[in-house]
């Protein structure tokens, strides 16, 4: 601490005053003069006490505002305190290491933000934070200059980044692993050897993370207890480094000892409400096989929040291994600390500027006076996640005492109006342009309207349509929907025009039910000079008819997320009849399931594994037109072929030898996806999704038809809404097949 304290010739006043007649601050900037007397603790008329004075400099200095203190004396017996206020940092860059729109945030991290005073201190601080950063990513012999560069009032502060060489692991010794394979040892460290291709997202390139070396002793020390050798030690590891070459050689000594079986489980301190004989059958770990620590910690999880969902917020469960090493088995015992019952004292929500409380809170299953439940928790967060409204959402438990908690409610808006777009080319529909203006959002309250259109080559077509999810606040829906569409196919035209309405309700927490009705007048005109084929069809060469159609649905959905879910299912399925006051007359029944993964927590990599699969049949019970059959193709269905480009038809050849297709449609098909997302960049919010697209479709079997695309799909959450871009393509088409290689859209989940 730097200090200057200066007595002026006033000093013999002062001495014979006895008393301060006076007290002045000069230069102060970020404090007043009454909340300096507050922090000197000298006031007028205070008796002369240089070791008082000498106080009132320290205390200063603890603000942290300034970086020199004169105090001096008056002839007549005052003191004045001068201030040198430290400057404030208005400049932060960097170079050599993050590009300037991540910057921000990475100064955050280190320490620093712009407008914060400038302390030397600090600054070293944020520095080594920032080494130690860039070494945990690989590099050695990282050196990082800070240049200060004073300006007239502030401080301008570069950061010049030099990364030096990275560190690539060459070798990993486990040197006494018998009993364990070395690849499974190896698989959960931070730190491995390089795979082949390990450039590839998802596999290892071998780059060490040196903030990770420490504690990759205790990973593989969990890889022996996740395969019953209690008593396994694992030394820290030691890594060697070629200066040279900057290759690295890792290596462990390892005692492994004997494997252990689990003899018993038990539990004590039952709770009222709680079957423990019940819960023990629900357990993974079980009697007589093998100890599994993951499994114990599974099952510690779960008898937690089965006691938490009775009210015991702050349960406790401890557990307790009793080895006995004459038979290599372990007696497993957990104890129950329940605590005392919580209730919720209010909810608190924040960060919601345009979606309004009540909005919010009909998603969280906890209101104030509830009694606590950890599902209850759970599934409040995955439900407003669900909504697409917000970006992020957490919620805090904010203990207020032994039985009150706050429930601190924390989201991140994302845009939920936007003007959203998509296209493609084909070389049958040529370029395909699509745009809404839509808010799944409105003015906050959870109201979802759009107004969209597309045009291609050979389509146009317009809709409008209105849904509120909890009308009035309630556990019901209303939806409308107009629409207008044309559409050119290859021997027939049609123009339809329609209007739909549903009713649903949300039956349990995840459950959600509706009732349908949708009517349309559709006009067809088949091409003259078609073949006998197309007017076979139709039974005319025009046909103009009106279908009117009525169906119920159900959808069960538990993911946590509306874009990018990461963990959950969803399974639904509807049952139509087309008949009841129109021409056509057909059944309807489709099915839908998708499965979301995460993979983050197994393998500290942020891939999420999707499955979906969609299957639609059709029973025709009197007439079904060829508008109303089944096609495949496109962004939804089998990527790499044009939208209804896969079908049933029949191929002919004219007297030249050329090869037509004329489309009969389906009457069953289904749709197989399997996809692999992976983080392209955090800070742009892009992810990658590896697919694979299998379809079947046919007349009478569904196996008449199939169809496979794979390819690539890049997932960008703009500013403009989120984007899909699709890179596809089709697995051994056929002469006749449309192929498409590109498409994309925009405003459509994931």
């Amino acid at each position: 601490m730097k200090k200057l304290f200066t007595l002026s010739v006033g000093l013999s006043s002062i001495l014979l005053a006895q008393n301060i007649t006076s007290v002045q601050y000069n230069g102060l900037l970020h404090l007043s003069d009454e909340v300096a007397t507050e922090i000197s603790g000298i006031h007028v008329g205070d008796a002369f006490d240089i070791n008082k004075i000498d106080e009132s400099i320290k205390n200063f200095y603890r603000q942290g505002y300034f970086s020199d203190i004169i105090v001096s004396s008056t002839p007549e017996g005052g003191l004045v305190y001068v201030f040198k206020e430290k400057s404030v940092i208005s400049k932060l860059d960097m170079n050599g290491y993050s590009s300037s729109d991540e910057q921000e945030e990475l100064f955050t991290q280190i320490g620093l933000r712009k407008g914060d005073l400038y302390d030397a201190i600090k600054v070293q601080t944020a520095q080594k934070n920032l080494i130690k950063k860039i070494e945990s990513e690989g590099y050695y012999d990282t050196v990082v200059e800070v240049n200060v560069e004073p300006k007239e009032d502030s401080i301008a502060l570069t950061f010049d980044v030099n990364k030096g060489e990275k560190i690539y692991i060459k070798k990993i010794d486990f040197s006494g692993a018998n009993k364990v394979d070395s690849d499974e040892i190896e698989e959960a460290l931070a730190n491995q050897e390089e795979d082949f291709m390990g450039w590839l997202p998802g596999l290892h390139n071998g780059v060490a993370n040196m903030d990770q070396l420490a504690y990759d002793g205790f990973r593989a020390k969990d890889v022996y207890m996740q395969n019953g050798y209690l008593d396994a030690t694992v030394s820290d590891p030691l890594m060697r480094v070629d200066s040279g070459s900057y290759k690295a050689e890792v290596s462990y000594q390892i005692s492994e000892g004997e494997q252990y079986r689990i003899n018993s489980i038990n539990i004590i301190g039952g709770v009222e409400g709680i079957n423990l004989e019940k819960i023990k059958g629900e357990f993974t770990a079980l009697e007589g096989k093998i100890f599994n620590i993951n499994k114990l910690r599974k099952d510690m999880e779960y008898l937690k929040e089965q006691v938490a969902n009775l009210g015991y917020a702050y349960v406790k469960v401890n557990p307790d291994f009793r080895k006995n090493k004459e038979n290599n088995t372990v007696d497993v015992l957990y104890t129950i600390i329940p605590g005392q019952k919580v209730r919720i004292n209010d909810v608190i929500i924040s960060g919601n500027h345009t979606t309004k409380d009540r909005v919010v809170r009909r998603d969280i299953y906890l209101a104030p006076g509830d009694q606590f439940s950890a599902t209850d928790l759970k599934d409040s967060k995955n439900a407003l996640g669900r909504r697409g409204f917000f970006e992020s959402v957490d919620i805090e438990q904010q203990r207020i005492d032994e039985t009150n908690m706050n429930l601190l409610v924390k989201v991140k808006e994302t845009a939920t109006g936007s003007i959203q777009a998509g296209g493609g080319y084909g070389s049958y529909q040529g370029a395909m342009v699509s745009a809404s203006l839509s808010d799944r959002n409105i003015f906050g309250s959870g109201i979802n309207a759009a107004i969209s259109f597309d045009i291609s080559k050979i389509s146009v077509n317009y809709s409008l349509s209105f849904n509120n999810p909890r009308v009035w606040d309630s556990d019901y829906s209303l939806g409308v929907n107009i629409y207008q569409s044309e559409y050119e196919y290859l021997t027939y035209d049609q123009k339809s025009v329609g209007a739909g309405v549903s009713l649903g309700k949300q039956l349990t927490r995840n459950l959600y039910g509706s009732l349908n009705y949708a009517y349309s007048k559709n006009d067809t005109n088949v091409d003259e000079n078609s073949t006998t084929l197309t007017y076979s069809i139709f039974g005319q060469e025009d046909l103009n008819y009106a279908k009117s159609t009525f169906s119920v649905g159900l959808n069960y959905d538990t993911t946590d997320d509306f874009y990018v879910p990461r963990e959950g299912i969803i399974l639904g399925g509807s049952l139509g009849y087309a008949g009841v006051g129109g021409d056509e007359k057909f059944l309807e029944a489709s099915a839908k399931f998708g499965a979301y993964y995460g993979l983050e927590d197994l393998i500290d990599y942020d891939m999420i594994l999707r499955y979906k699969l969609r299957a639609t049949v059709l029973k025709d019970q009197g007439q079904i037109s060829l508008p109303e059959k089944l096609f495949m193709g496109g962004i939804g269905s089998v990527r790499g072929f044009e939208p209804y480009s896969i079908a049933p038809a029949n191929d002919t050849a004219d007297s030249n030898g050329t090869l037509s297709r004329q489309y009969l449609g389906g009457m069953k098909s289904l749709i197989n996806t399997v996809e692999a997302s992976v983080p392209l960049s955090k800070a742009a919010k892009m992810r990658l999704a590896f697919f694979y697209d299998y379809g079947m479709i046919g007349e009478s079997s569904i196996t008449e038809i199939k169809k496979e695309g794979y390819g690539v799909a890049l997932e960008w959450f703009s500013p403009m809404g989120p984007i899909n871009l699709v890179f596809a393509r089709a697995k051994d088409p056929d002469e006749l097949d449309r192929t498409a290689n590109f498409e994309f859209t925009m405003g459509r989940k994931f």
